[in-house]
């Protein structure tokens, strides 16, 4: 008997237990699916060394028995090879391991994404068991008694771009660096021994770092859950078959229009849009996870939907958004592409419209607020994810590069994230510090952020209110009261 773990699951041990999940927390998911996640699944200390001997490579029972024996003194390896057998098919009824008589039959039933099935489609008429949805980091908050977990990590491999889109955060001015390929192996090391989940890279454009199919294949080596941003106008087919090797792995790009000119025009690069497009579909056919990302913009007002339906055709999610953020020297010029408040409350009325869910969406968003109290988090930065830039630098996010909480060249990410005094200062921060927004009617139609406050506040101050959002958030509650939504 073969068992090995599924290719879209990750395992990380914490010494006082193991932890397996699927990547439901990381990947970009079809139009069409189901919800039939796997979910997350807390195991005991001898469980997890169970699981630790189990890798993406099948392996017989004698095999894995025989490694686990070497962790225990005076294992009986029969009785090891029983409880590891009845271990192993609990894990495979719950659609994290399989199996197989044979080696063959064990690699045939590992089946990842794909566009043309119905995900996570089970074998030998195994039931199909519903878990509850609870994101990774209520896990860790409840094992770790609040001590923070960096569980999501954003590398920015370099800052050159060949683009030049008006409304990026970057100055274009800046772009001109890439980290060092021994700088991004160190970071990876540290992050396997942090026990990390989930990687973000980007740049600029990551694909042009000369060592970036080295960079995916060593992701891939340390099983983390990789999503990559990017134009797509470099893909090309040692890439592509690069990506398919890791399940774990999804793409994000930015398609602006269904008119190139319209497109081009924002990206200012000639061609920009049959490049994309070609990448977007080639990622379609190789079935590797993708979302489509609409940033919604004065020259894209009028053609944004077209995006919409074209992605709906594909069965690919595409997130238009209006949310556009200063640059990151508070030099807010590219903010002059972004969207009037007139704009932005007749989408919200069409969006009523086009999507009769949204109206659902937002009142539901707003009763999960409504559970928020004073002492709890502002966001997710510091708390459970983090970003490096080229340089090594590391900030709270990406965009929030005006805030240096430290660099990975002179510390340790270990010691960054636990003891920068800047770190600290944010984490300590909570929604208890933004009075205002206590107080305001409309705090439950709204999401906090402090880099969209930073980056358009001339002192670079998180904590000064952007007013453009309040005016949104009114928006959204107004149209969930009233069906309108009145600037």
């Amino acid at each position: 008997m073969y068992f090995k773990q599924k290719s879209d699951v990750i395992f990380r041990n914490y010494k006082e237990f193991g932890y397996i999940t699927d990547n439901r927390n990381f990947s970009y998911k079809p139009l069409s699916d189901i919800g039939d996640d796997i979910g997350d699944k807390i195991v005991s200390s001898s469980g997890a060394v169970f699981l630790s001997v189990l890798g993406r490579e099948a392996q017989t029972l004698d095999q894995l028995a025989e490694k686990i024996c070497m962790q225990f003194i005076d294992a009986d390896i029969e009785v090891i090879k029983c409880d590891a057998k009845e271990f192993y098919s609990a894990l495979e009824t719950e659609g994290f391991v399989v199996s197989g008589e044979t080696l063959q039959e064990c690699n045939e039933k590992d089946v990842g994404f794909s566009y043309k099935r119905v995900p996570h489609i089970r074998g030998n008429n195994l039931p199909y068991i519903k878990k509850p949805r609870q994101a990774t980091q209520d896990y860790f908050e409840r094992f770790f008694g609040g001590r923070p977990q960096l569980t999501n990590l954003h590398i920015e491999i370099t800052s050159k771009c060949n683009e030049r889109c008006v409304h990026c955060y970057i100055p274009h001015e800046n772009k001109y660096h890439s980290m060092g390929s021994d700088l991004f192996y160190d970071i990876l090391e540290q992050c396997r021994e942090m026990n990390l989940l989930h990687l973000m890279i980007s740049g600029g454009e990551p694909m042009l770092h000369r060592n970036f199919i080295d960079f995916l294949r060593k992701c891939n080596e340390y099983n983390f859950s990789v999503n990559v941003l990017s134009n797509l106008t470099m893909l090309n087919d040692a890439i592509l078959a690069e990506m398919k090797k890791n399940h774990l792995l999804g793409v994000q790009t930015s398609l602006y229009s269904m008119d190139a000119k319209i497109h081009d025009s924002i990206t200012q690069q000639v061609g920009s849009f049959e490049k994309t497009k070609s990448g977007i579909l080639k990622l379609l056919e190789n079935d590797i996870p993708l979302q489509i990302s609409c940033p919604l913009l004065k020259q894209n007002v009028n053609s944004y939907m077209d995006v919409v339906k074209w992605g709906k055709k594909h069965d690919v999610n595409v997130g238009a958004d209006y949310v556009i953020i200063g640059q990151y020297n508070c030099d807010t010029q590219n903010l002059q592409n972004r969207l009037s408040l007139e704009d932005i409350s007749e989408i919200l009325k069409q969006r009523t419209i086009t999507d009769p869910q949204y109206l659902n969406k937002i009142t539901a968003d707003a009763e999960k607020k409504e559970k928020m109290r004073p002492g709890d988090f502002v966001c997710s930065v510091c708390n459970s994810s983090i970003c490096i830039a080229e340089n090594g630098n590391v900030y709270p996010c990406a965009g929030w590069q005006g805030f240096v909480v430290g660099n990975i060249v002179e510390s340790s990410l270990y010691n960054i994230w636990n003891y920068s005094k800047k770190i600290q200062y944010l984490r300590n921060l909570k929604r208890k510090d933004f009075p205002k927004c206590l107080q305001c009617p409309d705090n439950q139609f709204c999401t906090m952020c402090m880099v969209r406050n930073a980056n358009e506040n001339p002192a670079g101050n998180p904590l000064e209110v952007n007013e453009f959002f309040c005016n949104i958030a009114k928006m959204n509650r107004e149209l969930a009261i009233n069906g309108t939504a009145e600037i």
